[in-house]
């Protein structure tokens, strides 16, 4: 059940992978940069799925488990999925912010139109070093901005995911303490049955 669990989370990655695989691309067709960059999301959640296997998982909370196999697994999937939504979450919100798509498809046409140029291309002061540094400079200073409004923004989902997992855990000692409790009273209960039985059993 684990195996296939985890199989059905992957295979989706897998097959949206293949789709978007340059290797499916016939010989000589220009593979624009979003869609590699897409690609290269995939192939990251495909490995990221396998790295984080069910094994693994049910390793790190091995007691748990052994008492409660179902929920583990169950446990397992909702993590994994949610954290799949949550990368993909997190890129689409880099590449609005950062005008990703706009900038990768504009340095495709520049890319395409320059194929057939045979001369140099023109800049503004002659000098390649000085026009980098006027057109890349405004660019660093945006998205050093994006950047921290990312931290920042990280670092408070950080902070709430750790309370959520601090949670997790005390609803997990609380569940483990419960199945202790109810074993123990299981036992108990199976040991005055077998004490009862015997008391029966004696002769008058």
């Amino acid at each position: 059940m684990a195996e296939a669990s985890s199989a059905n989370l992957s295979g989706c990655e897998e097959k949206r992978h293949e789709e978007s695989s340059p290797e499916s691309v016939p010989p000589g067709t220009t593979i624009s940069r979003v869609k590699l960059l897409d690609t290269m999301v995939d192939t990251f959640l495909q490995k990221l799925v396998a790295a984080g296997s069910y094994q693994r998982f049910t390793d790190c909370y091995k007691r748990f488990y052994q008492l409660q196999p179902e929920m583990t697994q169950r446990i397992y999937d909702k993590f994994i999925a949610q954290l799949q939504t949550s990368i993909r979450e997190e890129i689409s919100e880099i590449k609005e912010e950062g005008n990703l798509e706009a900038v990768l498809n504009a340095l495709d046409n520049i890319v395409e139109e320059g194929k057939d140029r045979k001369e140099p291309a023109w800049r503004p002061s002659g000098i390649p070093e000085k026009d980098l540094h006027s057109a890349m400079a405004p660019y660093y200073l945006q998205q050093r901005d994006t950047l921290r409004r990312h931290v920042q923004k990280q670092e408070a989902e950080n902070w709430q995911l750790a309370d959520a997992v601090l949670a997790g855990r005390r609803e997990l000692e609380e569940l483990q303490l419960q199945v202790q409790a109810r074993q123990q009273a299981w036992q108990t209960l199976h040991r005055e049955q077998k004490e009862l039985v015997a008391v029966l059993r004696e002769p008058e």
